[in-house]
């Protein structure tokens, strides 16, 4: 079975909750490679991950639930094939954005929330 990825990104209250140490946790203890990092509207956080579907899949029930401090709102994901760029997990605390990663010819975007 081959590695997909996906780009979640997360609204709500989301940001200066511990959302982005919550997401590395349990990404690194899932094995999953990747990162995560606020974005700049101050209510949203996005996760790129790489790994097994079904092991992305479980990393996304907690990105819809968020630690206890946390409201998610809305979670848009957008799946595709693993680029294979990252060797590990990350939290990124500090990195000028750079716009999303996806593009509308090679994902496929699901809205939940």
């Amino acid at each position: 079975m081959e590695d997909v990825s996906f780009q979640a990104v997360v609204r709500g209250r989301v940001q200066g909750v511990g959302f982005r140490d919550f997401v590395a946790r349990r990404a690194r203890a899932l094995g999953l490679r990747g990162y995560v990092r606020n974005l700049p509207d101050g209510h949203s956080v996005e996760t790129v991950a790489e790994g097994r579907r079904e092991t992305l899949e479980e990393l996304l029930r907690h990105l819809k639930a968020g630690p206890p401090e946390a409201r998610v709102e809305r979670v848009d994901t957008w799946w595709s094939e693993a680029s294979g760029d990252y060797e590990r997990f990350r939290a990124i605390f500090r990195e000028p954005w750079d716009g999303p990663r996806h593009s509308a010819a090679n994902t496929v975007a699901e809205r939940d929330g």
